[in-house]
């Protein structure tokens, strides 16, 4: 008899933000020097584990300066990493303001539609290169639930339509339900800015927005290295 037929993994997906204590900048060039160093070790011995890219938001937002978007196979390995961030010389000046947690999940709406830049079907994660990345939790009424599967898919149509004419802007989502506060949490990432806003804009007008209630805070990030995302931290 053959073996039944393994279901594909699906992936651990985290947004978690950083703000830096004041107090760091005013330390001696070679301590800050060393405890960012120690962040990047801590960070780098997960190598192959964790797919980890980093965002600063200094001088975007005021409640945040650095987002790493974490992705693994094993949700322990979050807590593991953020252990030992925390121990190094810089974690120990850090707050966590925000984290987000999800997992991925196949789209139920989305199965006869394709467009290369939407990532809802995947059960795997895969990173674009774009310099920047939106990122919301995001909350549906509990009236949108309790619509006929037919209602939702057909508002789900015209959503998704208004997404294809921003081929720009690639999106990512991916579920939280009972895992964190929000029900999903989606990443746009884009080179354009503006193309995000007016895609934001557009999905205004779409029927499927009476049916949100929440998609604050929204999060503008930029993509750099993790060397490069520290050194905007000052120091």
């Amino acid at each position: 008899m053959s073996s039944p037929e393994q279901a594909p993994r699906r992936q651990y997906v985290n947004f978690t933000f950083y703000k830096i204590d004041p107090a760091w900048r005013r330390l001696p060039e070679d301590e800050r020097t060393r405890g960012k160093q120690e962040f990047l070790r801590a960070v780098e011995e997960y190598q192959g584990k964790v797919l980890v890219i980093a965002y600063t938001t200094v001088g975007i937002r005021g409640d945040c300066d650095l987002m790493l978007w974490r992705i693994s196979y094993e949700l322990e390995l979050f807590q593991e990493m953020s252990t030992k961030i925390m121990a190094s010389g810089l974690g120990k000046y850090l707050y966590n303001p925000y984290s987000y947690l999800a997992i991925t999940k196949r789209s139920i709406y989305v199965d006869h539609h394709t467009h290369e830049n939407q990532e809802s079907k995947r059960l795997t994660v895969v990173p674009g290169k774009a310099k920047y990345i939106f990122v919301y939790p995001f909350v549906k009424t509990r009236e949108w639930f309790l619509l006929t599967k037919a209602a939702r898919q057909g508002m789900m149509d015209e959503h998704i339509e208004v997404g294809h004419r921003f081929p720009s802007v690639k999106l990512n989502t991916t579920y939280s339900f009972g895992l964190d506060d929000q029900e999903w949490v989606v990443a746009f990432e884009s080179d354009k800015p503006e193309d995000f806003l007016d895609l934001v804009m557009a999905l205004r007008e779409t029927e499927g927005s009476r049916y949100t209630l929440r998609d604050t805070p929204i999060f503008t990030c930029i993509r750099k290295s993790l060397k490069e995302a520290l050194d905007t931290l000052g120091g």
